[in-house]
């Protein structure tokens, strides 16, 4: 603040005090006529409504002098006279500061008791799943629930069939380094009736109802094109995140022709932001930890914040 702002707000502030001290002071002097039976102020409303010229009460008035007090005071030891710092230098930032140590100080005290544990192990911890499920909630749950099962688009996490591996390790490594998962158009790679008869091979893989005759069409197709990420057997590619056409578990949908012919006339492409710069490993490891004993526990309940654990 430049010094011609800094001596407009002293000035100011210190004016206001003196006028508020010269209004309490002043008023305080004021006596009422004591010949007169009821002093009034000489105000009427409404023909019959007046204001009677009484003295503050003595507590009233002595908690006037009360606040003038504090706010000198506040003046003297806190910043609100410009760039005046005050006697403590107390700042907001420095307090924030104080306050984001003091959470990580008592954060990492909290994350040190399971640094170092194998994953596997920490999922047989209730105390680490406990916290796993808070760092899962209040960071992972909007974009695969708060039971971790997923939605359109987004995949479970809690059964088997993983895109890129279901082991602690491959977890943790899509935690921290996040995914991105495409699969290209390919309309122009299959014109005519193409891309239905790779669509109704895929229905066949999954045994799912279909067109046998297009199905036969569509084998070569597929293993010509699409073979590459899904593998020759459709069962799929964890390397690539290339999807197992063979389980009857879809991503985009219920697994029906349209939405299977959409996904290869168009194309797909899931993201999944790498985590690891937002939450470090030490509640990427504990979130990993918490999934892989939902796995365990299917029936487990939705991942809400537990108070007292950590966020």
């Amino acid at each position: 603040m430049s010094t011609s702002w800094t001596l407009f707000v002293v000035v100011l502030t210190l004016l206001n005090i003196g006028v508020l001290a010269w209004l309490l002071i002043a008023n305080a002097r004021s006596k009422p006529d004591p010949s007169a039976k009821d002093s009034t102020t000489g105000h009427v409303w409404d023909g019959d409504l007046v204001e009677l010229n009484n003295p503050l009460p003595r507590w009233w008035f002595g908690l006037f002098v009360l606040t003038i007090v504090f706010s000198i005071g506040y003046l003297v030891f806190y910043p609100g006279l410009g760039n005046f710092a005050g006697k403590f230098g107390w700042t907001s930032l420095g307090e924030a500061d104080r306050e984001v140590a003091a959470t990580r100080e008592r954060l990492d005290s909290l994350f040190a008791q399971f640094r170092g544990r194998p994953i596997d192990e920490l999922a047989s911890d209730p105390a680490a799943t406990k916290v796993g499920r808070n760092v899962f909630a209040n960071n992972c749950a909007a974009c695969h629930g708060s039971d971790a099962r997923g939605a359109k688009g987004y995949p479970n996490l809690v059964d088997e069939d993983a895109l890129y591996g279901a082991d602690a390790d491959t977890m943790l490594a899509s935690v921290l380094g996040g995914r991105h998962g495409i699969m290209p158009p390919l309309a122009a790679a299959l014109p005519d009736a193409g891309v239905d008869e790779v669509a109704h091979y895929a229905l066949s893989l999954s045994g799912l109802a279909h067109d046998a005759p297009l199905a036969s069409a569509g084998k070569p197709k597929f293993e010509a094109i699409c073979s590459a990420c899904h593998g020759i057997d459709g069962k799929g590619n964890p390397l690539l995140g290339g999807p197992d056409l063979t389980d009857d578990v879809w991503l985009y949908g219920p697994g029906d022709l349209a939405g299977i012919r959409t996904a290869i006339e168009k194309g797909r492409a899931g993201v999944m932001p790498a985590w690891g710069p937002l939450i470090g490993e030490d509640r990427a490891r504990l979130a990993v930890a918490w999934l892989i004993a939902q796995r365990e526990q299917p029936v487990a309940a939705a991942a809400t914040p537990t108070p007292g654990a950590s966020p």
